[in-house]
């Protein structure tokens, strides 16, 4: 094999895997049609549309087409209690999900479970899967990623969604392109990387590589950050104002100290949220209590929890140790409206529910994790909120600036996602749309008559 063709070879997209139908769901905007249609001609791939853009509906028409034109049966995964809104969103175009709990539950057509009950089912009898929020798969190293590998190894039809990755989370982006069969996380990270200095955890991008992993990216996973991006109007997807608000809680010095010391280490900051626990969460239940309006209460703590709840009269918790059915019926209550104020931690109910019906959220612990406060955040602030979003945190003034860290890695990640939405999204139009730039190809067909005075 020559060199060229070997290059050539290791540079190529994978070819569609899929088929050549359109999605029978109507009610989609024009950019989630588009978007659905592609997802059906390639057969396997990944839909990072931001936030709000009606991921959960392109799923379900995905899975539905994948179901009638296929003639199988399709398995959804989802975190905890968004099985019940996928089934509500599917009910409101008229199609039916079943949600399953173990493999004898399971019914011809669409059905929909959690990721811990992953291992509960026999995969080889689907012929098609959606993961919704399938950042979950991030870690390659992680029992759920492995089960979903072997599981679907040999499913045809696969489709991955969640937000828009960080630009810079590499692994991501290998994990699931390892999962959709397309390239292993191994082969992407040779290929397009190299170690970054003298830590041989971290890997970088080598720049003259830049532009062609992004276009093989491309090929295979839709980023979008707005419906713009693939030339539709994305006016009506333009957010109403988030606010936010820093509350900090002045701490004693410790005895032979003059002045409190802000924590450095992370544990110090822990010992730091410990000491001012009460005097955070009575700042925060006096803010709610005095308030009509619904909340939304993270934490890190389950000492936070149980504060947070003897204050606020009518708060409900959910807690990682109760019972699957009883998280899914307080976070739908919610949801609907059913309970004014609810208290979790972004572990459990930070991805992938729509909580809409609530502006005023509050966090009494925050953790060090841009990415998860993001996602929590993005709970009330989505599409569908017509209301500014209010958004509260509560930290002691040795635990430093915790809101301006929080907004300086906001900033990075939004500076990093426009350059590059800059450099993909004519990429993403082209495989999406099925487009092509227009040029002028200069093709002579007449000879050159030279001039006397020029000839020698």
């Amino acid at each position: 094999m020559e060199y060229t063709e070997f290059i050539s070879k290791k540079l190529a997209h994978l070819p569609p895997t899929g088929m050549d139908k359109e999605c029978r769901v109507k009610e989609l905007f024009p950019h989630q049609r588009a978007l659905v249609n592609w997802s059906l001609r390639r057969g396997r791939s990944a839909n990072f549309s931001g936030t709000g853009l009606g991921k959960m509906r392109m799923e379900i028409a995905y899975a539905d087409a994948v179901a009638h034109y296929q003639k199988t049966d399709v398995i959804g995964l989802c975190p905890l209690a968004v099985a019940a809104q996928i089934v509500e969103e599917a009910a409101k175009i008229g199609l039916t999900i079943n949600h399953v709990h173990d493999d004898s539950e399971v019914r011809p057509g669409i059905n929909i479970t959690n990721y811990d009950r992953l291992h509960k089912f026999d995969l080889d009898r689907f012929g098609g899967m959606f993961g919704d929020e399938s950042g979950i798969i991030k870690h390659h190293d992680s029992k759920t990623f492995d089960l979903m590998c072997q599981g679907f190894a040999r499913t045809p039809f696969k489709l991955l969604a969640t937000a828009t990755p960080s630009p810079n989370d590499f692994t991501e982006l290998g994990t699931h392109a390892e999962f959709l069969g397309i390239r292993s996380r191994s082969e992407m990270l040779a290929e397009f990387f190299v170690h970054d200095g003298g830590e041989t955890q971290k890997w970088r991008l080598k720049g003259h590589a830049r532009a062609d992993f992004w276009k093989w990216v491309s090929s295979w996973a839709a980023m979008v950050r707005n419906p713009a991006d693939l030339g539709f109007d994305g006016s009506m997807y333009q957010l109403p104002p988030l606010h936010t608000y820093q509350h900090t809680i002045l701490t004693q010095a410790d005895e032979g100290s003059l002045f409190a010391v802000e924590a450095q280490t992370l544990m110090e900051r822990k010992q730091a949220r410990k000491k001012s626990l009460f005097v955070r969460a009575a700042e925060c239940a006096k803010i709610v209590n005095e308030s009509p309006e619904i909340w939304l209460i993270w934490c890190e703590l389950n000492s936070e929890a149980d504060e947070l709840k003897r204050l606020i009269p009518d708060a409900v918790e959910v807690r990682g140790s109760d019972k699957e059915e009883i998280k899914e019926k307080r976070l739908l209550d919610f949801a609907h409206g059913k309970t004014r104020v609810l208290i979790s931690k972004s572990k459990i109910a930070g991805w992938g529910l729509n909580f809409q019906i609530c502006n005023h959220m509050a966090f009494v612990g925050v953790t060090d994790s841009f990415e998860s406060y993001y996602q929590s955040v993005r709970r009330s602030w989505r599409f569908g909120q017509h209301k500014p979003v209010h958004v509260h945190v509560f930290s002691a003034d040795t635990e430093g600036a915790v809101l301006t860290n929080l907004q300086r890695k906001e900033k990075e990640s939004d500076v990093m996602a426009a350059e590059l939405t800059a450099i993909v999204s004519e990429s993403v139009r082209n495989e999406v749309l099925g487009v092509n730039k227009e040029s002028n190809i200069y093709a002579p067909d007449k000879k050159i008559i030279i001039p006397n005075f020029l000839k020698v």
